[in-house]
């Protein structure tokens, strides 16, 4: 029978086997009671059950490895395809699994071929590790990197879409686009932006690292040639579970970041194929989708997505700042303004960090135009009072 997650008034259904009843959901994580766990956002966090699912598929390929992975990993691997290709709304012929985004990002850059004086076009809140890969990419091809600026803080939907439309030039190559940005937490109005690149006719690749679990998804209608994502963050599959799924039109000329036996068979056998690995987190993915099911799917996101925009707005006004998102423009992550001198910079918000991993909490602190912004993250086992106490500790530390 459902039950009701009384600080939020959202029914769901107990998982099997579970560990608690459906006031704690937090019983249902290995996480430790003594931390304060409010940065889902950075590496997630995989379910009881989810976890004995992979150790399940991790028994059964020890059991015997020869027989795993020459008849049953394929086949095994394309029904964990089409189970999370349907929850992300693509086709299951255009997803392949990967580590995490920053190697499908890695697949898509190093797919492409780059001229002297082509750009690759990146936001300005673009993810460090994927900045870095486009810069090498770009520097060995005589091609250069160069950056939209985004609006921040609280922007408008249509002056991101107009940064983007600015920064396009007849030398676009590929365009490397955001779905929410992970320094500043923003979810970025992804449709019209890549609707915008798509009328210059340029290519998109979509780093949408935060987006599965965190916000509905519609691959298939979005217009991207690609979208790289994360299972292990809101969508709480193990660590490693990450995808990359194709465009039919680009699957030909898209290749895994591991190139193996699968070279030359098709793009399915590319990815399917790189070497021997632990598959186990990738098979565990549909188990991860029915645990987020059971919890109520897109209610959850909703709820999720409610629980950080009030921490965060009560967070600000306790420290007598401001948030970085309108709430159109808001996810299950809330960016909150420090109030510390500036200028900021990356070294001083490491260090704010480490003091707050030493005081029994983790939010990242990031530097943006010279201030300081923590971001904090809402989950299913979060409540209210997981803010509360971040901010006394971040009263005591300040």
């Amino acid at each position: 029978m459902p039950g009701i997650l009384p600080w939020t008034g959202l029914a769901v259904r107990a998982p099997a086997g579970s560990a608690a009843g459906m006031d704690d959901i937090a019983a249902e994580f290995l996480l430790d009671p003594g931390f304060n766990t409010v940065n889902h956002g950075s590496f997630g966090a995989a379910p009881r059950s989810v976890l004995a699912a992979q150790d399940a598929w991790r028994a059964r390929l020890e059991a015997q490895p020869s027989r795993f992975m020459v008849e049953v990993l394929t086949p095994a691997l394309r029904a964990a395809a089409a189970g999370l290709a349907g929850f992300l709304g693509g086709d299951p012929e255009g997803l392949g699994f990967v580590d995490n985004t920053t190697a499908a990002c890695n697949a898509v850059l190093r797919s492409l071929a780059f001229a002297p004086g082509e750009e690759i076009l990146l936001l300005g809140h673009a993810y460090g590790a994927v900045r870095k890969t486009a810069e090498h990419i770009a520097a060995g091809a005589g091609a250069r990197v160069v950056e939209a600026p985004l609006p921040f803080p609280r922007p408008e939907p249509e002056a991101v879409v107009q940064a983007l439309a600015r920064a396009i030039t007849p030398r676009t190559r590929l365009a490397v686009l955001d779905h929410i940005t992970s320094p500043s937490a923003l979810v970025l109005p992804i449709e019209a932006m890549v609707a915008a690149c798509r009328d210059r006719g340029v290519p998109v690749l979509v780093d949408g690292a935060h987006g599965p679990g965190q916000v509905p998804l519609a691959l298939g209608a979005l217009g991207a040639d690609w979208y790289a994502g994360n299972c292990h963050k809101w969508l709480m599959a193990p660590k490693g579970c990450a995808f990359l799924w194709t465009a039919p039109q680009r699957r030909a000329g898209t290749h895994a970041p591991i190139l193996s036996h699968g070279l030359g068979e098709g793009y399915l056998a590319e990815f399917d194929w790189t070497g021997t690995r632990d598959p186990s987190a990738w098979l565990a993915v549909t188990e991860a989708i029915a645990f987020l099911e059971r919890l109520g799917g897109a209610a959850l996101m909703d709820r999720n997505r409610a629980l950080a925009r009030e921490a965060g707005a009560r967070l600000a006004a306790r420290l007598g700042t401001e948030v970085g998102a309108r709430p159109e423009m808001a996810g299950s992550m809330a960016l909150v303004r420090l109030p510390l001198p500036g200028p900021a910079d990356r070294a001083a918000a490491v260090a704010l960090r480490a003091r707050l991993l030493a005081a029994g909490t983790d939010a990242p602190v990031t530097a943006i135009d010279g201030r300081f912004w923590l971001r904090l993250s809402a989950a299913a086992y979060n409540r209210p009072q997981d803010y509360d106490r971040l901010g006394d500790l971040l009263g005591a530390i300040l």
